[in-house]
């Protein structure tokens, strides 16, 4: 788990082993900071340097060597509140400026509009797009069709989905094909009574795009987004007719 909160930092293991041995040692030199953690002498200079770059570690000349000191450990915390900082920044400039001058780019319709998903890392990814572009909109509310079969797997990869949704202050209208399914927090439900077994389908509408998820033999699922705001806007008035005579 460490290792993880590290690699968030930008640090290795032998980054993380090389500067408790300086923390433990004090003032060491490079040979004496690579027998305590275990790393080679070659790597141990090699990953001085790059910690010394981002302020860990700093270093004392005595004649011909260098003794290194490790910083206090708040310097991790330094580090990754500047790490943060630089992504906030980051994340900005993609909303504001680079993402919106890369849509000038696309045609208005394009081969490119149309992206297929499949497995349930596929699926993960085309629940995680519906919330992430429906919280950015004025009204932040999507329409769904949605049969009896695949109810079950549909949020199997992505069981964190409906709690996220109610965090967004999201809202969904869900027509119901088939019995079942539950109306949760911020959201609307109404059902279409069915004879018979029913095919497995999910189809989201939240302009400009629509997204419609099915399962293959076997359960597999998959998944195609069509990014057309002409293709999604009529499938919204077919949701919205219906909702309005059930």
């Amino acid at each position: 788990m460490d290792d993880e909160i590290f690699a968030q930092l930008g640090l290795e293991p032998r980054d993380i082993a090389i500067y408790k041995a300086l923390l433990a040692l004090g003032p060491s030199s490079i040979r004496t900071i690579a027998e305590r953690a275990g790393v080679n002498r070659g790597t141990t200079y090699e990953c001085l340097k790059a910690l010394q770059q981002q302020g860990i570690v700093t270093y004392l000349p005595k004649g011909q060597r260098r003794f290194f000191s490790a910083r206090e450990p708040e310097v991790l915390l330094q580090l990754g509140e500047e790490r943060q900082q630089r992504l906030a920044l980051a994340l900005n400039q993609l909303k504001g400026r680079i993402i919106p001058e890369m849509h000038h780019l696309k045609p208005d319709f394009s081969a490119a509009n149309v992206q297929f998903f499949e497995g349930d890392a596929g699926i993960e990814q085309v629940l995680r797009d519906i919330l992430n572009r429906v919280s950015e909109q004025p009204q932040r509310v999507y329409s769904v069709f949605s049969s009896k079969p695949i109810r079950k797997h549909l949020y199997r990869p992505f069981p964190t989905f409906t709690a996220q949704r109610i965090a967004r202050d999201i809202r969904v209208r869900v027509i119901a094909i088939g019995d079942g399914g539950e109306s949760a927090e911020l959201s609307e439900r109404k059902w279409i009574r069915t004879e018979g077994p029913v095919d497995a389908a999910y189809i989201a509408i939240y302009p400009p795009r629509c997204a419609i998820i099915s399962l293959a033999s076997e359960n597999y699922p998959t998944a195609v987004v069509i990014d057309s705001r002409e293709v999604a806007m009529a499938q919204k008035i077919v949701f919205d007719t219906l909702w309005g005579l059930l």
